[in-house]
């Protein structure tokens, strides 16, 4: 059929942006009943319902549709029909291979559905017509949707054309990291097959590449269990270097246009879990439902742990072996094994592979079956037997949350007591989490919770100065003294973190504060005389910089310059007099601001004392220094 005056399906897109109204909600009108016709938006192509058809999804423009079809003219008069034929036919949306006005209709169909659509001359034969159609015909097109196929342009160049021939499951895909398994099928353009693989297929991580730059690129959009063809033009067909027939891959001539049958079979998602491919977890099982592991749940495990060589170190659930039970977050085990095993449900298997910056680190570790070496990766093979966490704090009454916290508060203090430092800091900032909203608390309640608030944070600000996390402490102290601004606890602590950051200005302000409020307090007056001595030691380095630079000044000066300043001052002192004089009799009083000036001596190292002297008394600002 003569397609030439056909209107390119774009087109009636745009025509029905350009009718709507700026702003103007476009609501979308109820499905078609059997039997009922309407017309489609603003186009004049009007279908009408006669048999409905399966489930939601329609094609869209790009997708090979199969379908049978009887073209006719108004008065019935049948000019094109598959059913004469008794197969359907294959269209390709979006290409007016038939009209642009059918393709136009059939992205409005489910599978299975037969509708009725009247075009419009200008979407059917136009003003030409053929040998049966009269020109400016209305033309009407009995349309059954068997199925189709829907086609992806997966590089958005045309160099990789993807087909679904089998959907596949679930919503995700593999990403660069997973391993997947895959079939496949490679032929050139005349039918050769160029590679295939065994019938168990291949397993093969998608960052490391496979066979063509076209495979892993189409993989990624694929679900599990899909099937697909691919047409993949050159730029995206060259083999990997060094294979060959030998290793399943025919010789490929240069410039080959490549058909390839893909079926992802499965996929092993792979976790980087610490964001920098140390420590990463490839998920054999998925686990039960969505709770994790994380933020201190009790989990019983069974694993096995080998180096990167093979052999085994650990047993725990194993051949007998008995399971380990531990809390997540409490630094029991290897840290990239807790933080990996905090990411896993109850019944999920994974493997993880830990950098030693995560593992055993740089020293030699006997373990129960093997020695580890220094700088070793290690592999663990790890299944959740059980799971148990606390409640959610959404779900604990008022009671509950404040007997949590005092709970986490307790576990910090003997944490602290023991050294372990950013442990006990990570207890009290979970305590004052939990009761964080004052609102929902009673009078009494809150009294309690404020409390043990300001308690976790003064411990919190205790942990930070322990860990030189200067910025923390000044943090912690100031969220207590927003709500009591005198305690004395949070000012000594944030002076001291002042004090360690070189803020001594502010460090002073935080322990007259603090000895206002209690003067005897021996704490405060230890750090005050240590806070003098900084400001002595500050003054000194102060004076000695300023000397430095004034010497290096006076050096600079030639001699010659000096005779030549003082010879010239004489000559003008006449001048100089007069015009003082007039300026005296004509200005304002001096300003309150203006410059304190001061009579340099002769002898360059009184001038640099008298220079100094005047810099630290008018508290001239420290180079590199600010409040």
């Amino acid at each position: 059929m003569d397609t030439s005056k056909a209107t390119n399906v774009s087109n009636i897109e745009g025509d029905d942006d350009q009718d709507e109204e700026p702003g103007e909600v476009i609501e979308s009108a109820p499905p078609l009943k059997v039997g009922e016709e309407r017309e489609l938006s603003s186009s004049g192509i009007k279908k009408k319902l006669l048999k409905q058809g399966q489930g939601w999804e329609t094609p869209e423009l790009g997708d090979e549709v199969i379908v049978h079809y009887v073209g006719t003219l108004l008065d019935g008069t049948t000019f094109e029909s598959t059913r004469q034929r008794d197969e359907p036919t294959t269209i390709k949306l979006g290409q007016g291979q038939v009209v642009s006005g059918l393709d136009h209709g059939i992205i409005t169909m489910k599978k299975g559905e037969t509708a009725l659509f009247t075009l419009p001359p200008e979407l059917a034969y136009g003003d030409a017509g053929n040998d049966i159609i009269p020109p400016f015909s209305v033309v009407r097109f009995e349309v059954q949707l068997v199925s189709w196929i829907t086609v992806v342009d997966v590089r958005k160049d045309g160099g990789i054309i993807k087909k679904i021939m089998e959907k596949g499951e679930g919503n995700e895909g593999p990403g660069d990291l997973d391993e997947v398994l895959v079939k496949y099928r490679v032929a050139l353009d005349d039918g050769t097959i160029v590679a295939e693989t065994p019938e168990e297929g291949v397993e093969f991580y998608v960052k490391d590449g496979h066979l063509c730059p076209a495979l892993p690129e189409a993989i990624k959009t694929m679900k599990r269990g899909e099937k697909v063809k691919l047409v993949v033009q050159p730029q995206y067909a060259s083999v990997e270097e060094g294979r060959d027939a030998s290793n399943g891959v025919h010789m490929i001539p240069h410039s080959s246009l490549l058909n390839i049958d893909i079926e992802l079979v499965s996929f092993k998602p792979v976790i980087d879990v610490t964001g920098d491919f140390k420590v990463l977890k490839k998920i054999l099982k998925e686990g039960e439902g969505d709770l994790v592991a994380n933020e201190g749940a009790t989990v019983t495990i069974s694993y096995i742990a080998r180096l990167e060589d093979g052999t085994v170190f650990e047993k725990k659930g194993i051949d007998g072996e008995k399971p380990l039970e531990f809390i997540t977050d409490e630094e029991q085990v290897i840290s990239g094994f807790d933080r990996a095993v905090a990411t896993m449900k109850k019944g999920e298997r994974a493997i993880l592979t830990i950098h030693p910056d995560f593992g055993f680190g740089s020293s030699e570790v006997r373990q129960d079956l093997a020695v580890v070496p220094p700088a070793s990766n290690v592999v663990y093979e790890v299944e959740v037997l059980e799971l148990m966490k606390e409640k959610a704090q959404w779900e604990m009454s008022n009671r509950e949350k404040i007997e949590a916290a005092r709970r986490r508060k307790e576990e910090g203090n003997l944490l602290f007591q023991n050294g372990k430092y950013h442990r006990a800091g990570k207890k009290y900032d979970k305590a004052a989490e939990y009761i964080s909203d004052d609102e929902s608390f009673g009078d009494d309640e809150q009294k309690l919770a404020k409390q043990l608030r300001v308690s976790c944070w003064l411990n919190g600000a205790a942990c930070s100065l322990k860990l030189n996390d200067f910025q923390g402490a000044i943090m912690l102290s100031s969220k207590v003294l927003d709500v009591e601004s005198h305690n004395v606890k949070a000012l000594y602590r944030r002076a001291q973190a002042y004090m360690e950051t070189e803020d001594l200005f502010a460090a002073e302000l935080d322990i007259k504060r603090a000895l206002g409020t209690d003067p005897q307090n021996r704490e405060v007056k230890l750090i005050q005389k240590n806070l003098k001595q900084l400001q002595a030691d500050s003054n000194k380095r102060d004076s000695k910089l300023y000397k430095n630079m004034f010497a290096r000044m006076t050096r600079d000066t030639p001699v010659a310059t000096k005779k030549m300043k003082v010879e010239k001052v004489e000559e003008e002192e006449e001048v100089m007099e007069m015009e003082t004089e007039k300026v005296a009799e004509n200005s304002d009083p001096p300003c309150v601001n203006s410059p304190t000036i001061f009579t340099l001596s002769h002898e360059p190292q009184a001038a640099v004392e008298s220079f100094v002297a005047f810099s630290i008394h008018n508290s001239i600002p420290k180079p590199g220094y600010m409040n």
